[in-house]
């Protein structure tokens, strides 16, 4: 199946990836879903209060390349600088963030091929957030282009490079029942 294919064929609530012709389909958890509700909540925000872009979530479709898979990462951020690249069924190139919330089924790709995807096809920024871990990765292109790690700071707080002044405390994605968004905002200085 051509990428075009797939992209015709796919109905939108079908959460699927396109990778050497073949589709992948995906399963989402319950812990993990609502962890993206929260991020989505929290990042769409920020992103909207300062006018800086638009945020996508799966089962909207990115392709970094024309050699490269068709990947559904479950959010990430076009920067205003960047919209031409969105198409009305997939972002064609790189988004400025890709985040995955790791599954027990998508580890190894979220880790492996989607990472040397990301890297390849120019995804400036690239957050692997692990909740059965309790561990988030965060990714940044050095000088030559490839993914380096950045740690948060002292405080536990992560400063993201995509988005401008924009911060998130790695603690909030490990409480159960996550944290209140608007006292996330408040806390963000944002409301």
């Amino acid at each position: 199946m051509t990428f075009e294919e797939f992209l015709a064929s796919i109905p939108d609530d079908v959460h699927a990836e396109w990778e050497d012709g073949e589709v992948i389909y995906l399963t989402v958890e319950a812990d993990n879903n609502r962890l993206l509700m929260f991020l989505a909540a929290v990042l769409a925000f920020y992103i909207d209060a300062r006018s800086i872009g638009q945020l996508y979530s799966e089962p909207f479709v990115m392709k970094t390349g024309p050699d490269l898979p068709g990947r559904s990462p479950d959010l990430f951020f076009v920067s205003n600088e960047n919209a031409s690249r969105v198409r009305k069924v997939c972002l064609e190139g790189p988004a400025d963030l890709a985040i995955e919330i790791v599954s027990p089924e998508s580890g190894k790709r979220d880790r492996g091929a989607k990472f040397y995807e990301y890297e390849s096809g120019g995804v400036g920024e690239y957050w692997l957030i692990d909740p059965q871990r309790k561990r988030v990765e965060f990714y940044t292109r050095d000088d030559n282009g490839l993914f380096t790690a950045v740690s948060p700071n002292s405080d536990g707080a992560y400063h993201s490079i995509m988005l401008p002044g924009f911060w998130l405390r790695v603690d909030w994605l490990w409480q159960s029942p996550l944290p209140p968004v608007p006292s996330i905002l408040k806390e963000m200085g944002l409301i």
